[in-house]
C-alpha cells in the first residue's frame, strides 16, 4: 500500500473517531426541572402568596443568631462555621408532612455522598416554629441520625430551636418565606435545601425533596473552594455548571468539547509522530 493511503487511511480513522466521539457527546441531553413542592395541605390559599423561595446567592448569613441546640444549650450559629461548608435546611419538627419529605431527602443524599457530616462539612437544621422545643430537636436527631447509619457523625448535624425574632432574621437572609396559618396551625413553606461556605455565605439552593448526590457533592466542593472533595470532583466541576434557576448542575457542552477537541488534536499528534518514524525507518539505506 503507499505510504500516502496507509497515512490517509490512519487519518480517515481519527477524524471518524473523534466524530462519534462529538457525537457521543451531543447524543445524551441533559434535563434540568424544577422541584419547588410547598407545604400548603390544609393551609388557606392566601397565604401561599407569602410562601416561596428569593435566592441570595452571595449574601452573608449573620452568624451572630443564638439558638438552643438538641441538648436545650444556648448555642451561636456561627460556632458551626468556619471550617467547612454547611448544608442547611428550615423545617419545622411538628410539620405532619413536607418536612420530614425534606429531611428523609437530605438523610438519604448524605448518605450517597463519599463525604461526612462533620468531617467534610456540617449540617444544620433549624426550626421555622418558635414553639418547638429542644426535646422535640433531640427527637428528630435521635432518628434521623439512627437513619444515617454514621455514628462518628453524631456532632456534624445540628438541630436548633430558636426565638421568633432569630428565626426570621435567618429565613430572610436565605430568602426562605414562609407563613403561618393559624386555623390549621401549620405552615406554608417551601422545600429546599442549601449550601453555604464555610464562612457563611449563600452558595447553592437544592429544590424539592428528593436532591442527586452528585449535585450535592459537586455543590460542597465548590462551596469549600475546592479544599474538599477528589481531583475526580475538579473534573466534574469543569465539565458541569451551576444553574440557580433550577439549583442543579447541568453538563456544559462547551466545556467538553474544548476537553475534546485538545483531546483528539494530542491524540493525532501521537499518531503523525508515530507514523513518521515508522516511515522513517523504512527509507531504503536507512541506518538507526
Amino acid at each position: 500500500m503507499p505510504r500516502f493511503g496507509k497515512f490517509g487511511m490512519v487519518r480517515i480513522a481519527i477524524a471518524m473517531l473523534a466524530t462519534s466521539g462529538a457525537f457521543a457527546f451531543h447524543s445524551q441531553p441533559t434535563f434540568a426541572q424544577l422541584s419547588d413542592p410547598m407545604q400548603s395541605v390544609g393551609v388557606r390559599p392566601d397565604l401561599l402568596k407569602e410562601v416561596g423561595i428569593d435566592q441570595k446567592l452571595g449574601q452573608q448569613v449573620p452568624l451572630d443568631l443564638t439558638f438552643r441546640d438538641e441538648t436545650g444549650k444556648t448555642v451561636q450559629l456561627g460556632q458551626y462555621f468556619g471550617q467547612r461548608p454547611v448544608i442547611l435546611s428550615l423545617v419545622y419538627f411538628n410539620c405532619p408532612m413536607l418536612c420530614t419529605q425534606v429531611l428523609n431527602g437530605q438523610e438519604a443524599v448524605m448518605k450517597g455522598l463519599p463525604m461526612e457530616a462533620g468531617n467534610q462539612f456540617e449540617a444544620v437544621t433549624v426550626s421555622i416554629d418558635p414553639s418547638d422545643k429542644p426535646v422535640l430537636a433531640s427527637v428528630k436527631k435521635q432518628m434521623y441520625m439512627g437513619m444515617y447509619g454514621r455514628p462518628a457523625a453524631a456532632e456534624g448535624w445540628h438541630f436548633l430551636t430558636g426565638d421568633e425574632a432569630q428565626i426570621k432574621q435567618l429565613a430572610n437572609a436565605v430568602g426562605f418565606r414562609y407563613a403561618y396559618d393559624p386555623d390549621s396551625k401549620q405552615f406554608a413553606h417551601a422545600s429546599v435545601i442549601m449550601v453555604l461556605t464555610p464562612d457563611g455565605k449563600l452558595s447553592k439552593y437544592f429544590y424539592g425533596i428528593q436532591y442527586s448526590p452528585r449535585d450535592l457533592r459537586l455543590g460542597l466542593v465548590e462551596a469549600s473552594a475546592r479544599k474538599i472533595g477528589t481531583p475526580v470532583d475538579s473534573i466534574l466541576l469543569f465539565c458541569y455548571h451551576y444553574d440557580p434557576h433550577t439549583g442543579k448542575y447541568g453538563l456544559l457542552i462547551s466545556r467538553l468539547i474544548q476537553a475534546g477537541g485538545a483531546l483528539t488534536i494530542f491524540v493525532i499528534g501521537i499518531a503523525m509522530l508515530v507514523l513518521f518514524r515508522r516511515e522513517r525507518y523504512s527509507l531504503p539505506g536507512y541506518k538507526a
